[in-house]
């Protein structure tokens, strides 16, 4: 777990849950959709770091045992879109490291709400992973998730650059009137969302704690960083893979867990959504 982002360390620092609850409620929340949050690409022409995304927990929640809420469910299928009836939602953004360069291969595993606020615990509805591209970018086709007891509106994701901790957090839409009363809710993971004819646009940007090599021109130019040599084993770039499929990478064994056809960044430790360690 990526200490930056603890509520432990929040707190060391003078942020906790509840400094942030009542500065949300002493100060006007956004209540138009478009009034929008500041995004990190925003930042990049400062030169300044950025701040990590805050890592959201569930601890006080006595409902929830662990951080990422009861309804996680592993090895999603390996999709960026999630279909379904509801109103229809977009959602892009980038993820970058502290000083401002996009991350590729960057793995995003989401899962939400339907558009009655139930989750699919039998099968994978509205639950899918994909990676970042070389800009650093991701798009998630999906639906505005509905309501559901106790908590307001929100996507839950897990977020992990190639080697590096998972990020395990929530994103929550400006203008809901239960963000003033869900305990768990973070105004620093608000997400920009507008109307788009019949559906809306989200965007928001991942800020993970990876120092990188320095900002780079523009999210569109892709990353300096050369691909890794592998280390030897039977695992290959450019092979089509199928669920149960074993190779080996770095000397250890791995069991394929999502069919799909490997690619250099995804391989086998740095992607656990697709390869499990045996």
């Amino acid at each position: 777990m990526d200490t930056e982002n603890t509520p432990a360390e929040q707190e060391r620092k003078g942020i906790t849950r509840k400094t942030l609850l009542k500065a949300a409620l002493v100060a006007p929340l956004p209540l138009l959709v478009g009034q929008f949050p500041a995004l990190a690409r925003e930042a990049r022409a400062t030169g300044e770091p950025l701040t990590p995304t805050p890592y959201c927990s569930d601890h006080d929640d006595p409902t929830v045992p662990q951080i990422e809420g009861p309804y996680f469910k592993p090895n999603s299928p390996l999709r960026p879109t999630l279909t379904g009836p509801g109103v229809p939602l977009t959602f892009t953004g980038y993820v970058f490291g502290l000083s401002c360069q996009p991350l590729a291969n960057v793995l995003l595993d989401f899962w939400q709400a339907d558009t009655n606020g139930a989750y699919d615990n039998v099968g994978f509805t509205f639950r899918g992973h994909q990676f970042t591209n070389a800009q650093g970018a991701f798009t998630l086709t999906t639906i505005v998730p509905g309501l559901y007891p106790g908590r307001t509106r929100h996507i839950h994701v897990k977020v992990q650059a190639p080697n590096r901790p998972i990020l395990t957090t929530q994103l929550y839409f400006p203008g809901e009137p239960r963000n003033s009363t869900d305990t768990i809710y973070d105004p620093r993971l608000l997400m920009n969302v507008r109307n788009a004819g019949a559906g809306k646009e989200a965007t928001f940007d991942f800020v993970l704690n990876v120092p990188g090599g320095g900002p780079s021109p523009s999210p569109s130019a892709s990353p300096t960083a050369s691909p890794s040599t592998p280390p030897g084993g039977t695992w290959s770039a450019g092979t089509a893979y199928q669920a149960g499929a074993t190779v080996t990478y770095g000397g250890a064994t791995y069991r394929c867990l999502q069919a799909h056809t490997a690619q250099v960044g995804w391989e086998p430790p740095n992607v656990p959504a697709l390869w499990q360690r045996i």
